[in-house]
């Protein structure tokens, strides 16, 4: 076995890291997890330190072969500092696994769209008789997919920045880079560490790997081939434009049967085919196997249409980017619900972005009198007490042919578990409406 009878040292006891840790036992290892929550468990027949026992825990030099760190832990952190402090070498999940395994992988990556663009990926090939799966980031982790010893053409595999900064020899036949946007500043110092973190997916890719790039991105490809693309009018290799798809400027199929609407999700559909392409696959097989993709929730979804009005779920806009990405994707006059935890963004660009389709915005979460300073003088403003007090002021505000839209342009973490429960809870009281 590659790693009998060393010593790894399992950072962090969620689904990553429990992952990791069954991966590393498969080839040998003696493996503990540690987890300073205090409402970490015991995992499995695992040995486990938690709560108190992990952040009062000393490691001297020689206790330990390799330290595995979970994305959701910063490597500068106390508990993964007392293991390289000592000496042991550290690496990240992702990268521990895909030294693991050689199943060809499309890696995906952009402040927003990351795990629409995954999923469809993975429909894609699936479709066309290729097996594949969205995981990474998104669902399962690496770590899960290669311990399973299921045998995949190619991994569809959402890439985070936390993933990314501690990778060392990751790679993939075809790298996509979405967009990029402010977010996660409460994680990183600046923008630019953040940028450079997300940047490393391409430190790794050859001349025989294949980069895929929305139009107007700067990142550097580095040496691999580089394909763009764009749905508003930039110039790029892969365009979409009133209803049809683009590759050199010649026509090579439409979205008439596709089930995903708005400009933002036509990019995502473009990137998927561009990735079939890397992979061998023939536009017009492509565009049939994604007739069946049903959107995901949370993200742009149509909850119900009442009174002619469009009630739209789009609780996966966790920062300012997607909010705008959300609202430049409607046709309708809007009545928008935003707000949530204060992640110290700037919210002020959003001044420029209304253009008068916001008739009116209903504010909640911890950000919501920042929201409301903001943006009172523009239009009429109001603060909910919880999200189906939101429901009842946003409709009371809106007209006849507006679409009243949950996009909150931060994370959940204020009031609720994680962006799903937070969609759920507007789905639910979008349900009762009479």
């Amino acid at each position: 076995m590659k790693y009998a009878s060393q010593r790894f040292a399992i950072l962090g006891a969620g689904r990553s890291g429990l992952g990791a840790a069954r991966l590393a036992r498969m080839h040998g290892a003696d493996v503990t997890i540690f987890d300073e929550g205090d409402k970490a468990k015991q995992v499995e027949d695992f040995k486990c330190v938690l709560g108190q026992s992990a952040r009062d825990l000393v490691v001297k030099p020689g206790d330990f072969d390799l330290v595995i760190i979970s994305p959701g832990l910063d490597e500068h952190w106390p508990l993964p500092k007392k293991f390289t402090d000592a000496g042991v070498p550290l690496v990240g999940e992702t990268e521990f696994a895909f030294n693991l395994t050689d199943m060809p992988m499309a890696a995906i990556t952009g402040t927003n769209g990351k795990s629409t663009c995954t999923e469809l990926i993975a429909a894609l090939f699936n479709g066309c008789g290729m097996k594949s799966l969205p995981c990474g980031n998104h669902g399962v982790s690496l770590s899960e997919v290669v311990a399973s010893g299921v045998r995949y053409d190619v991994l569809a595999l959402e890439i985070s920045s936390f993933q990314l900064e501690t990778i060392k020899n990751f790679r993939a036949k075809a790298s996509l880079w979405l967009n990029f946007a402010p977010d996660h500043l409460d994680r990183y110092p600046n923008m630019e560490a953040y940028y450079a973190a997300k940047a490393r997916i391409f430190e790794n890719v050859t001349s025989d790997d294949v980069v895929i790039v929305r139009a107007g991105e700067t990142v550097s490809s580095g040496k691999a081939q580089r394909w763009t693309f764009s749905a508003y009018g930039a110039e790029a290799g892969y365009t979409y434009s009133a209803g049809k798809f683009y590759h050199l400027g010649q026509e090579i199929g439409s979205a008439a049967d596709l089930k995903l609407r708005g400009k933002h999700n036509m990019e995502n559909v473009l990137a998927a085919l561009m990735t079939g392409q890397v992979f061998g696959l023939k536009f017009a097989v492509m565009l049939k196997a994604l007739e069946i993709y049903e959107p995901p929730r949370h993200r742009c979804e149509l909850v119900r249409t009442l009174h002619d009005r469009e009630y739209i779920n789009d609780s996966k806009a966790t920062n300012l980017h997607a909010l705008v990405a959300c609202l430049k994707s409607q046709e309708r006059p809007i009545v928008l619900i935003a707000g949530g935890k204060d992640k110290e963004l700037d919210y002020t660009p959003l001044r420029a972005e209304l253009n008068g389709q916001v008739r009116a915005m209903v504010f909640i979460g911890e950000i919501a009198g920042q929201l409301e300073q903001t943006f009172g003088d523009l239009l009429p403003c109001q603060r909910a007490t919880d999200m189906a007090d939101a429901v009842r002021l946003a409709t009371a505000a809106s007209q006849v042919g507006d679409a009243i839209i949950l996009s909150p342009g931060t994370s959940s973490f204020d009031m609720y578990t994680g962006y799903a429960q937070r969609g759920d809870v507007f789905r639910a009281a979008v349900e009762v409406l009479k």
